[in-house]
């Protein structure tokens, strides 16, 4: 079992540590980022995904693990952010002796930072994980866990979206609306759940054919479409990107534009391709809901795991992130600059007040 230490990542960025995993026995190879720990412990999930080179999963692992900053600091999380990932495919590659070696690796972190879910990765997973360290969330009820975060991260996703609803059209209901959701995996077929409950027509696309009938067969009223290109040509009032990072690109935007499209609220992380979207995405009139704040439900979900999981203290905190989107638009209308950047400030000047009072020595009996 190996592990290499760096302490600022080559792009600049800040982090504070960066590890790269190997344990030949069991093949794991995983790049643990942890990006800020102004607030606390790093937290974040661990992806399991089939990159196509090292150099592709570390850049993963460094984007995904800024983003927990910002996402836990807008959380109101006294936590920082970090992220995982694990180079493979989970269907064929995952096994128990992997996991275990992998959470030995978050052990010799001794807290710095605190797994759970994500792409690739389940409950059941953390369960085996937690078998070697404690610094683990996200565990089955049976475990002592908080269960699948996925239920809270649609429901932020949700309180966003009527958030959004509330600024563009002036009532916080999505009843009327034409919803599109690129990706009904694990959060988007919740999210469709809650749509249809409120009144939405909501319109769908996935690229496993599995996750497609599963949303058909719990709500058959759901209109499925072929592929994201089609979806984003339908028509719609709201694009919900609930998939992988990157979907809003240059092509995207202007496809949405062109098609009137005015609320973009999503689950995916990173959806932004690269600096300079957000202003496209205002220009064109659409609004976007920055995703690192609307899908913080879930980890916030996973956060109350650590002192005690109790589901309706967790969904009272994700139902905040209404509030806290509807702040955000204010901001950058106020600012004058699109709402990525007004939650970027906000999160940011969170992270630097908090972590000044690091500079605060304590006696050693209140560290405990």
């Amino acid at each position: 079992m190996l592990g290499r230490v760096f302490g600022t990542d080559p792009d600049g960025e800040g982090h504070e540590q960066v590890v790269l995993c190997h344990d030949r026995s069991s093949g794991l190879k995983a790049i643990i980022a942890i990006h800020s720990t102004a607030l606390g412990p790093a937290l974040g999930g661990t992806r399991f995904f089939p990159y196509a080179t090292e150099e592709e999963a570390l850049q993963d692992a460094l984007n995904l693990s800024r983003g927990m900053s910002y996402k836990n600091a807008l959380a109101g999380l006294d936590l920082g952010g970090g992220k995982a990932v694990i180079i493979g495919d989970p269907n064929r590659d995952k096994n128990e002796a992997m996991l275990r070696a992998y959470g030995r690796f978050v052990e010799s972190l001794r807290g710095r930072y605190v797994t759970a879910c994500d792409v690739g990765t389940y409950v059941q997973d953390m369960d085996v994980v937690a078998r070697e360290t404690e610094f683990v969330t996200g565990r089955s009820p049976e475990h002592g866990g908080a269960g699948d975060s996925s239920v809270l991260t649609a429901f932020g996703v949700f309180q966003g979206m009527r958030a959004s609803a509330q600024a563009r059209w002036g009532q916080p209901t999505l009843r009327g609306k034409r919803v599109g959701v690129a990706g009904v995996g694990k959060v988007g077929h919740y999210l469709v759940g809650h749509l249809l409950e409120d009144g939405a027509t909501v319109v769908v696309t996935d690229v496993s054919e599995a996750a497609v009938n599963r949303v058909r067969a719990a709500h058959p009223e759901v209109e499925v479409v072929a592929d994201t290109a089609a979806l984003l040509n339908a028509s719609l009032d709201v694009y919900a990107p609930c998939a992988l990072g990157g979907a809003l690109t240059d092509d995207t935007v202007g496809a949405l534009g062109a098609a009137g499209t005015s609320v973009v609220c999503g689950a995916a992380n990173n959806q932004l391709a690269h600096p300079g979207v957000e202003k496209d995405l205002a220009d064109r009139g659409i609004l976007y809901a920055p995703d690192y704040l609307v899908n913080s439900g879930g980890v916030i979900q996973v956060a109350d795991e650590i002192e005690g999981f109790n589901f309706d203290r967790a969904k009272n905190k994700a139902t905040r992130i209404f509030d806290t989107t509807l702040e955000i638009f204010t901001r950058a209308a106020s600012d004058g600059v699109p709402p990525a950047v007004a939650a970027d400030r906000l999160a940011e000047k969170r992270m630097r007040e908090i972590g000044a009072l690091r500079s605060v020595l304590l006696p050693a009996a209140r560290r405990s």
